[in-house]
């Protein structure tokens, strides 16, 4: 890995830390950073039982520890967690279709989570769990659909996911219209982290992080499979099975986030392309910046969302929209100009 690469590494991972702390005292109840990082640090030693040798005085009121601890911090590292996941699913997909326009969503998995989240509001089912069942259900759809023996072409698979993708979102239109309570689920379809709680950091801790470690793995191979698969084949890579691997913990990082986000576009798009300029198409390094850059980034657009109304939190997926759409056509015009020049 280049030196530039672990500097910027390096770099991200100490905004990472101080947005989370600057952020978790952002919000309508003024509590300094300083006396933030002290409520977070007495928490951390309390739970150690280190207060003897890791506390500070405790100049806060209780209820601003409690919003701290149980409202703040939950949400900002939740947003950490799912700004992460689905930039590395985007890096990931990006290098494996050989599209810096693709995203974690293009192979339909939005379509099936966002029926997931319609069947759970309309038979009032456990949401988490039937969002991520959904999502990754329609992966495996795809997957079979597009399946020729045992090889996956790239082709195929797109326009697998969007066939699956369209159907599936005909079938959550018809569930919200005979809903009696579709605003519900047009808001969670729009993204956001209000429902945040250390049960669902919990959950989705594990499941991310094995996720991103995999598609880690795969950095080589992805590099590889940039030259073409028949050169990647004559190097000794197994296409098929690195397909396979990047299609799964992609899958299950993507559904793991958006199971407990909703459907927050743009971040799997812009992060790993703005990184790719930045550091390069290695995905030794790439793959982990865009995971630190993608947590960064979401922290930062929610942040935006539960404070730029004073009455309401804006859900983050129109924030995020905000600032990719115009890079989205950015990427379309210069793709065009690529094409025509």
């Amino acid at each position: 890995m280049a030196r530039d690469g672990r500097t910027v590494m390096v770099l991200l991972s100490v905004l990472l830390v101080a947005m989370i702390a600057s952020n978790t005292a952002i919000g309508s109840s003024d509590i300094s950073p300083i006396d933030t990082v002290k409520i977070i640090v007495n928490a951390i030693a309390e739970k150690l039982t280190l207060e003897d040798i890791l506390s500070f005085e405790k100049v806060w009121t209780d209820s601003q520890g409690t919003i701290i601890m149980n409202i703040r911090l939950p949400r900002v590292l939740l947003g950490a967690l799912v700004g992460a996941a689905l930039a590395t699913a985007g890096c990931a997909m990006q290098g494996l279709l050989k599209n810096p326009m693709a995203d974690p969503y293009i192979i339909g998995m939005s379509s099936g989570a966002g029926l997931g989240a319609a069947l759970a509001f309309a038979l009032m089912l456990p949401l988490q769990l039937l969002a991520f069942v959904t999502a990754a259900g329609s992966i495996f759809i795809v997957y079979n659909i597009s399946r020729i023996g045992e090889r996956v072409p790239t082709e195929t698979l797109l326009l697998a996911g969007i066939a699956v993708g369209f159907f599936l979102s005909s079938v959550t239109s018809f569930i919200i219209f005979l809903s009696q309570s579709p605003h519900q689920i047009i808001y969670w379809l729009m993204g956001g982290l209000w429902t945040a709680s250390w049960n669902k950091v919990k959950i989705t801790f594990l499941m991310i992080l094995v996720g991103i470690f995999m598609l880690y793995r795969q950095s080589w191979n992805l590099n590889v499979m940039l030259l073409g698969e028949e050169q990647a084949q004559c190097m000794g890579v197994d296409i098929e099975k690195v397909k396979r691997s990047v299609l799964v913990f992609s899958s299950l990082v993507t559904a793991a986030a958006v199971s407990v986000s909703g459907i927050i576009g743009f971040v799997g798009l812009i992060i790993p392309h703005i990184m790719r300029i930045i550091v390069g198409p290695d995905h030794r390094i790439l793959i982990p910046t865009s995971t630190l850059m993608g947590a960064i980034f979401l922290v930062f657009s929610d942040t935006i969302a539960r404070t730029i109304l004073e009455s309401t939190d804006l859900p983050v997926g129109v924030v995020t929209a905000f600032f990719g759409a115009p890079f989205f056509i950015y990427l379309l015009r210069k793709r065009r100009k690529t094409i025509y020049a």
